[in-house]
């Protein structure tokens, strides 16, 4: 177990940026990466800069809040629209990128973290990561341990003109995973100085927020079904409705939830089927999803990158469905997984209900993640924490003598 030397820190301002294009993955991310900052250190604050439209429907700590910059969506032919405002993808850019540009300038961080995009979505964080680095301010590139295929990810980053800017304008480059598990950049054209910058964290543990609530109360034992945000899980949830239709008598009930950003007639059409269902409760949406978790027997849900990391921190078995557009990382990390027996990967295009009964009948008989897991596997949040310790300025750090991170390991496990 990683123990971080417990610090105060003097008025320490993080700054995250979170583009937000598709679905929740990103904001979850940046989320409980602020959570475990403040909840670690005294006298530090966190602001992140998102483009999700539903960032106001979830709790944020003390000391940790947030900017919305408009909306992007991004469509599944790999195009761009503005999510709400009637006016041009160019005059939203602009927009956002003069938002994100202007709170750094005024709030002025010791620490700039970028998640995913290295220049921001088409080049918005360009010129800030300018402004910061002229000021002597660390700035760090966030990368989920699966981006996309080697050969996709080079030809976008190509046309981005990444490579050029990895090493000039970022101080260090955050992998949330194990190297041992996958290498996102491996295959691409990097310099060495690049490689010696990067490190692999671990992934990301998650503890649960708060106490479960009472939708979810009579429903034990019960399988969480989730396709994340929710924008393409339509093929998923009506598998698994459609399974619990047919077979009414599956020793786990079924909660689902739908996620904030399927269509308007998805939902209404699931609703409507899971009526008189007394096997399956519908949600539309739920902000503190570790409290399901918890109480979960196991998971049916796609391959998102928080959706592995809670069923690697709640040790609960699943059965993935990885979606393959607009990208293959899902497909990628769920192959893998499944290699190393920590889950087991289906097809919801191929499968069948009956095939889903089977292997829910059998749940029980499924591996828990941690009899597969790799050195190292869930220390992304301490690694972080102690990566930000070291790249803060000097005068921002006090140490004290307690250490907080066996105190919250203790009560993670």
């Amino acid at each position: 177990m990683t123990t971080i030397p417990s610090n105060r820190l003097e008025n320490a301002r993080i700054l995250i940026y979170s583009h937000d294009t598709f679905g929740l993955g990103h904001l979850r991310r940046c989320r409980a990466i602020a959570h475990e900052i403040v909840e670690r250190y005294k006298g530090v604050s966190v602001l992140i800069i998102s483009g999700s439209p539903v960032i106001g429907s979830f709790e944020f700590k003390a000391r940790v809040d947030f900017i919305r910059i408009p909306g992007i969506i991004k469509l599944q032919n790999g195009e761009y629209t503005s999510l709400s405002l009637h006016i041009d993808l160019s005059e939203t850019l602009a927009i956002r990128e003069a938002i994100i540009r202007q709170t750094a300038k005024a709030y002025a961080p010791d620490l700039f973290i970028v998640d995913k995009e290295p220049l921001g979505l088409h080049g918005e964080v360009r010129n800030t990561l300018y402004d910061l680095k002229a000021r002597g301010v660390r700035t760090v590139l966030g990368l989920r341990d699966v981006l996309d295929d080697t050969e996709t990810l080079l030809e976008e980053w190509v046309k981005k003109q990444v490579f050029p800017n990895l090493d000039t304008l970022y101080d260090e480059i955050w992998i949330y995973g194990v190297a041992d598990f996958y290498q996102p950049l491996k295959g691409l054209p990097l310099e060495a100085s690049v490689d010696v910058k990067t490190v692999y964290t671990g992934y990301l543990k998650r503890l649960p927020e708060g106490i479960a609530v009472d939708d979810i109360r009579h429903t034990t034992p019960y399988l969480l079904v989730t396709p994340g945000g929710g924008r393409d899980g339509r093929e998923l949830i009506d598998l698994v409705v459609s399974t619990y239709r047919q077979f009414t008598t599956l020793p786990y009930h079924a909660v689902i939830v739908l996620g904030p950003f399927m269509h308007a007639d998805d939902r209404q059409y699931f609703h409507k089927q899971v009526e008189q269902m007394s096997n399956v409760t519908l949600l539309d949406f739920h902000p503190r999803m570790e409290t399901l978790i918890v109480g979960a027997a196991g998971m049916i849900t796609m391959g998102g990158y928080n959706t592995f990391c809670e069923i690697l921190s709640f040790d609960k078995p699943a059965l993935l469905f990885p979606r393959t557009v607009p990208r293959t990382e899902q497909l990628i990390r769920c192959k893998r997984a499944d290699e190393l027996g920590m889950l087991t990967v289906l097809d919801p295009e191929t499968t069948t209900a009956e095939q889903l009964m089977q292997h829910i009948e059998s749940f029980d008989k499924l591996p828990n993640p941690s009899s597969c897991f790799l050195l190292g596997m869930l220390e992304g949040m301490n690694t972080i924490s102690q990566r930000m310790i070291d790249l803060l300025p000097a005068d921002r750090i006090r140490p004290i003598a307690t250490q907080s991170g066996q105190h919250r390991d203790a009560i993670a496990n």
